[in-house]
C-alpha cells in the first residue's frame, strides 16, 4: 500500500512552495515598480553644476603655485631626446638668442613668460607640457612634492602616504608621466621657506621608513623645492605639472587614493596643510 503519511507531507510541501513563490513573484513586482518610481525622480533631480573651464583653470591655479613670472616647456627633437627649456619670447631668435652658449639666466635678452590662464590651458588640454619652479625668489614655496621612481615606488609611496596620515597633514599622489613613478603632492594655505618644507618632506620620509622598514627607498628621487634657498643666477628645480591631458589619456598624470586606484578628477578635492603647525615646530627657521 502507497504510503499516504509521505504523500501528504510532498503535497504540503509542495503547495507551501508555489504558496511562497507566489508572493516572491508579488514581492518582485513591489520592488520593480519602485524602482521605477525612483529611477523617475532621480531624472528629475538637478544635475549638480558642472564647472566652467575658467573655474577649473582657477582651482587648479590656486593650488600649484611657484613662480608665477617665469615657466618652463617640454621639448622632444627627432631623435628621441627630451628636456625642458624657459619659455622665451626670444628664444632661437636670430641674433638675439644665443643658447646653449649663453644660459637663459645669464642671457642679457631675455624676456621670459609668465604663467596666466593660456598656459594652464594649453598644458591641461595636451598641447604643451608646463614645468613649474616651485622656489620662489624669496626662497619661500607653495607646495611640497616628493618624487619617486625606479622599482619600489608603488610600495614605498603608500609608505610615504600612511606617514602623512599620521601627522594628519593632507596631502595628494599623482602618478608620473612616465607611469613609473609618482609623486606625493603637500599644498600650503600661505607660502613657507623652503627649507622648513624641506625639512617636512624629510620628516615625512623618515615615518615612512619607519611605517615600511622592509623597503629601501631606492625609488625616492628628490623633493620640491630641492633647494634651501634660491641659488644665484639660477631658478632652482622644476616640476611637471599633473593631469596633462595626452598623458591622462595615457592613464598617467593622474591623481589616485591610497591603493593607487585613479580618482576621478569631477571627485578630486584637496586640502590644504596649515603652516602654524610648521612654523611652532623644531623644523621651522
Amino acid at each position: 500500500m502507497p504510503d499516504i503519511t509521505n504523500r501528504d507531507h510532498l503535497t504540503s510541501e509542495l503547495e507551501a512552495i508555489n504558496i511562497r513563490l507566489r508572493q516572491l513573484d508579488t514581492e518582485k513586482q513591489k520592488l520593480l515598480t519602485r524602482r521605477q518610481e525612483l529611477l523617475k525622480q532621480q531624472n528629475l533631480l538637478p544635475s549638480p553644476p558642472s564647472m566652467t573651464p575658467e573655474q577649473k583653470i582657477a582651482i587648479f591655479a590656486d593650488l600649484f603655485k611657484g613662480r608665477s613670472d617665469i615657466y618652463a616647456t617640454r621639448w622632444e627633437n627627432g631623435t628621441g631626446r627630451n628636456g625642458y627649456s624657459l619659455a622665451c619670447d626670444n628664444e632661437w631668435k636670430n641674433g638675439v638668442c644665443a643658447k646653449p652658449k649663453v644660459k637663459c639666466g645669464e642671457c642679457p635678452n631675455q624676456q621670459f613668460k609668465p604663467i596666466t590662464n593660456q598656459t594652464i590651458y594649453d598644458h591641461l588640454s595636451g598641447k604643451i607640457v608646463v614645468g613649474l619652479y616651485p622656489l620662489c625668489q624669496d626662497s619661500r614655496s607653495h607646495l611640497l612634492a616628493i618624487d619617486f621612481d625606479k622599482s619600489d615606488w608603488q610600495e614605498s609611496i603608500k609608505a610615504t602616504s600612511k606617514a602623512c596620515l599620521a601627522f594628519n597633514i593632507p596631502h595628494a599622489i599623482e602618478i608620473s608621466r612616465s607611469g613609473n613613478g609618482a609623486h606625493l603632492w603637500v599644498f600650503f594655505s600661505e607660502p613657507i621657506s623652503a627649507k622648513t618644507i624641506r625639512q617636512l618632506g624629510f620628516l615625512i620620509l623618515d615615518k615612512a621608513m619607519e611605517i615600511q622598514p622592509s623597503l629601501s627607498f631606492d625609488s625616492y628621487d628628490r623633493l620640491f623645492p630641492n633647494q634651501d634657498v634660491m641659488p644665484e643666477g639660477g631658478f632652482g628645480n622644476l616640476i611637471a605639472l599633473p593631469l596633462q591631458l595626452k598623458s591622462r589619456n595615457h592613464g598617467f598624470s593622474v591623481f589616485v587614493d591610497g591603493n593607487l586606484t585613479p580618482i576621478p578628477i569631477s571627485g578630486t578635492s584637496y586640502q590644504r596643510s596649515e603652516p602654524d603647525a610648521f612654523h611652532n615646530s623644531k623644523y621651522s627657521n
